[in-house]
């Protein structure tokens, strides 16, 4: 197990060699702060080499052409400082999990290299050079500094890897052991211990696996696969619908009946199931109590062979340990299975003998608690709780209890039973050791944070545990008082507890109060952190009336405290959408307008708060009335013409305000409107002016007005220097989104050959290149900005301007193409496809002529083979041939896609193949990918185009006898439907084919 880390002697001048090795420990100096483990090693690595720059500077003033000695140490010492710099990159980019695995590794190749940069300092001919004393006398403790420099793993990092080695080796399988491990590893590594997060970082180290295999290191593979399956067994680092499916893939394959122990498994002194075989001297197998227990009684030979025995050797038979292990782990499994249903019986001797099992098979082990939740005992058992029996309520508390222990999967299976708190909350009112065991169990439930407000909601759930933190029995008594302090940290239960009567008071306060208890109780509203439904309640609470009134009112201060207010509540998009319906809008564009006020926050706040409600509209459902945010054009012009006559926190706001709207179900109306007010003009100068926030916003607002937006407005506005503003921006931004929203400028501006050109000399091709290239992220973000990516891919491959093909294909766009067939999002499926159509469609008249052979062909190489569609010789950058890029195969796999505008765009790149005279040969490739049957299959699409188009395709494939031959009979039928019920041209074009298959004759009445 080990990076890859390549190191290469250079072969460049030695004057070079130093030249480049100073700019490789810039390089590393400027990175060391990326690297994601072993950080402080890699730092004293990187001050070590800051040490060595004066003297690479020293040196390069010094001929050294003809020393030998000089060159070597050089040599050594470039190569090694690219191999540190390697091993810092690797340690950059690669899965945090997999690096901690791999610790050991790097401290090892940290101090080697260290090492041989040193032996390397050594060997410099320092008498001969005429250096400086101080110089000479630095490489000297430098040398031995870097000679004695020690790299280990952390304390830390050592105890993780060791608790790994004996878990694989002692076959640990214990949940609450890989819980304790996964939480240890991250922290070690930094990432959140919440389950999302550790399940995305355990993803990307399994990927680390494939790429294992891919490198074929067969060994790293399968350690890396223990390490998986030992960690797999966490809460964390697998979902509960993977941990199912295992489960019930093993459960099925075991039958329904349980199995008799082998006669193996029995010891033979005890006659019982051993626990822990071991091995003696007589290569015989006994429990290890029974024959260490025979040893003490004075006894030296063998129980079964009476052979003397060497009582200090007692060696682990782990073989049968593990066959005994799974005979258990079988019949366990069974027995759970079957235990279920006997819980729904009528007699409450039989449920209670049967829950007392399952509470010993749950203490047992976690393995068995585990599997009971997977078999779905927990709906069974909640339902119990509202047995008539007492000792059945309290055996399901109990039972409940343990498999909720450190399991947030049962947890979450509880609270997703309808009911299933109020349950448990009603054993609280009951006798005493219920009560006890109620609160126990809600108090575990109370650590997952996803449950706390569940509980909190349950009516009279807060006063009976109130009630009981105040009673006579101790546990119950902290048990109760701990829950209550749980469920505080929820401001949603801090309201029940504390707060409830007074926003009752606050609301009355608002209406009737004088002017200054408005003003403090607006400022409450303000500044309080409202739960969603706080916010929502006090909405529906009538605190909108009375805050719109302050907000009409004189008094500036008491304005500003309103609009906080409301801003802190429309935050909420349901009670956005509720401040629009009552009015709140108007008012709000009034003085953001019309106010004069010094205060600049003032103003701020006004445009925060109308961003809010803007944004709620986007909240709205599709096919309900939308509500409209901007009643009018007049109020359009308005609020976007502020944009010129307020600050940057103000423009934010407003660009904000209608790039929410451009998404909203008013999109196409709000885009319209912005052009006509001359919005284009005014973001094009906010994108070329680097105001913080704002050019961000701009450039995603300017996104939204160039997808589908007035050509001639556009052309009127965008130049050169916008261009190369754009691209500039996507270079050295942080912004995700700003950058995903300047592809999209790129992706969606008029494919018109000057913008085309500017984009060209510009380097946009490289910036594009570079994205898709380094491209290592997931989300809905990178998915757009890949989409975008691709979409401005799409206008250098016009089929008329070969140059920009070329250009193009040199730059390498061709393969990652090809690679986003099988891995991008849909539309990025669809575009790449429409890329690599006008690409294939070039490909003839640039395949090259294979060449003649000449005499004397029994000494000359093997000829080369042609292009199997072009014939002639192809490759993916000079001919642009799909058939060479691999990409038939992924396109193919795009036909089976539910999406018709994918399938479409993947069936047109497929059919250039079979364009003209490639007939022959495109449809034996389209056979050999097995693409014929998808086509088809497209007989029976509601998608016209593509019925169309397969049935273009069809026509010409089955001119050809050995097609007809394969793929007639399947295509029968779809054709005979389509002649009877297809449109006119549809119908003609059926029948023509069936005439081909001589299914109808060419005279027949349906052509």
């Amino acid at each position: 197990m080990g990076l890859d880390v390549v190191s290469s002697a250079s072969s460049v001048s030695a004057s070079e060699a130093l030249t480049q090795t100073t700019e490789v420990i810039f390089e590393m100096l400027a990175a060391v702060n990326n690297v994601l483990i072993k950080k402080d090693s890699f730092k004293e690595l990187a001050a070590f080499l800051e040490r060595i720059i004066p003297v690479l500077r020293e040196l390069k003033k010094k001929n050294f052409d003809h020393s030998e000695s000089l060159n070597n140490a050089i040599e050594i010492l470039n190569r090694e400082i690219r191999a540190a710099n390697q091993l810092m990159l690797e340690c950059s980019k690669r899965n945090k999990v997999y690096l901690l695995m791999n610790c050991r590794m790097i401290v090892k190749n940290l101090e080697d290299t260290t090492r041989e940069i040193s032996r390397a300092l050594s060997l410099l001919p320092l008498a001969s050079l005429d250096l400086s004393s101080g110089i000479v006398e630095e490489i000297e403790k430098l040398c031995d500094t870097m000679r004695r420099a020690e790299f280990k793993a952390a304390t830390a990092e050592e105890e993780i890897l060791e608790k790994i080695e004996s878990g694989i080796q002692e076959r640990n399988v214990d949940r609450s052991y890989a819980n304790n491990l996964v939480v240890l590893i991250a922290e070690a590594v930094g990432i959140s211990t919440e389950r999302l997060a550790i399940r995305k970082e355990f993803e990307e180290f399994k990927n680390e696996i494939e790429s294992a295999r891919l490198r074929k290191d067969q060994a790293e593979a399968i350690q890396m696969d223990q390490i998986i399956a030992l960690l797999e067994r966490s809460d964390a680092a697998s979902s509960s619908k993977d941990k199912e499916i295992k489960y019930f893939t093993k459960r099925k394959s075991l039958g329904s009946h349980l199995l008799e122990p082998l006669q193996s498994f029995y010891c033979p002194i005890t006659r019982d199931v051993m626990v822990d075989p071991v091995e003696t001297s007589s290569g015989q197998t006994f429990e290890r109590n029974a024959i260490e227990k025979w040893f003490a009684d004075g006894n030296k030979l063998c129980p079964l062979t009476m052979t003397s025995l060497d009582t200090s050797i007692l060696r682990p038979n782990k073989t049968l340990r593990q066959s005994i292990e799974e005979w258990k782990d079988r019949n366990t499994m069974i027995m759970i299975a079957s235990m279920k249903e006997k819980l729904k019986s009528e007699e409450e001797e039989e449920v209670l003998k049967n829950l007392g099992e399952v509470q010993s098979l749950c203490e047992q082990r976690d393995l068995h608690r585990e599997w009971v939740i997977l078999e779905n005992y927990i709906p069974i058992l909640i339902q119990l709780l509202g047995a008539k029996s007492r000792d059945i309520r309290k055996a399901v508390l109990i039972i409940l209890c343990i498999l909720s222990k450190d399991s947030d999967d049962a947890k979450e299976r509880i609270i997703n039973i309808e009911n299933a708190i109020e349950s448990i909350v009603r054993s609280l009112g009951r006798r005493l050791e219920e009560r006890k065991l109620a609160v126990a169990l809600l108090l575990e439930l109370s650590k997952a944070d996803f449950v706390k407000d569940h509980i909190g909601k349950v009516q009279g759930c807060i006063l009976l545990l109130v009630t009981m933190s105040n009673g006579d029995d101790d546990q119950a008594a902290r048990d109760a008082q701990e829950l209550l302090e749980n469920l505080s940290f929820s401001d949603q239960n801090v309201i029940q507890m504390a707060k409830a009567n007074y926003f009752t008071y606050l609301l009355q306060r608002l209406s009737t109060g004088s002017d200054d208890v408005k003003k403090i109780m607006a400022t409450n509203l303000a500044e309080m952190e409202l739960t969603d439904h706080n916010k929502e309640s006090l909405l529906e609470g009538g605190v909108l009336g009375p805050l719109l009134d302050m907000v009409s009112c004189d008094q500036i201060q008491m304005k500003e405290v309103a609009v906080r207010a409301l801003r802190n509540l429309s935050s909420l998009p349901k009670n956005g959408l509720q401040m629009i319906r009552e009015g709140a809008v108007r008012p709000l564009i009034d003085l953001l307008s019309h106010h004069n006020s010094t205060y600049s926050s003032f103003r701020e706040h006004v445009a925060a708060t109308i961003m809010h409600l803007a944004v709620s509209t986007v909240s709205q459902e599709s096919g309900q009335t939308p509500i409209i945010f901007l009643e009018s054009d007049e109020d359009i012009f308005k609020l976007f013409s502020l944009i010129n006559l307020t600050g940057p926190n103000v423009q934010q706001s407003i660009i904000q305000t209608f790039h929410a709207l451009c998404q909203s179900q008013s999109s196409t109306n709000i885009k319209m409107k912005l052009t006509q007010c001359s919005a284009v003009p005014i973001l094009v100068k906010l994108c070329e002016h680097n105001i913080p926030n704002v050019r961000a916003n701009a450039v995603k607002l300017f996104c939204c007005l160039v997808d589908g937006g007035d050509e001639a407005t556009i052309m009127e506005n965008v130049d050169q220097k916008f261009i190369e503003v754009i691209l500039a921006i996507m270079r050295s931004s942080d912004d995700e989104e700003e950058i995903a929203s300047a592809m999209g400028i790129i992706s969606n501006l008029p494919e018109i050959h000057q913008i085309t050109q500017w984009l060209l000399n510009a380097g946009a091709l490289q910036v594009i290149f570079n994205f898709l290239h380094n491209n290592r992220q997931n989300g809905s973000c990178n998915n757009w900005l890949v989409e975008n990516a691709v979409g401005a891919i799409h206008r250098f491959t016009a089929p008329t301007e070969l140059e920009w093909q070329r250009s193009a294909a040199e730059v390498g766009f061709i393969p990652i193409l090809v690679k986003l067939l099988e891995t991008g999002t849909i539309l990025t499926k669809q575009r790449a496809a429409l890329c690599l159509t006008r690409f294939s469609e070039s490909s003839s008249g640039l395949s090259r002529p294979m060449p003649n052979r000449r005499r004397m062909w029994c000494f000359s190489a093997p000829p080369e083979i042609g292009c199997l569609v072009h014939g002639g010789i192809c490759t993916v950058v000079s001919s642009f041939c799909l058939v060479e890029a691999d990409a038939v195969h992924p396109l193919v796999r795009i036909l089976g896609e539910a999406d018709p505008l994918a399938c479409e765009a993947a069936l047109d790149t497929l059919l250039t193949l079979i364009k003209d005279e490639k007939l022959q040969n495109g449809s034996k490739v389209l056979a050999n990918a097995n693409a014929i049957p998808s086509i088809i299959r497209f007989l029976g699409s509601p998608y016209p185009p593509l019925q169309e188009k397969a049935l273009n395709a069809l026509e010409r494939i089955f001119r050809l006898l050995e097609f007809k031959q394969m793929y007639g009979a399947s295509a029968q039928m779809p054709l005979v439907d389509l002649t009877q019920r297809g449109s006119g041209s549809v119908k003609s074009l059926a029948a023509r084919i069936l005439a081909h298959l001589n299914v109808l004759h060419d005279q027949s009445s349906y052509f």
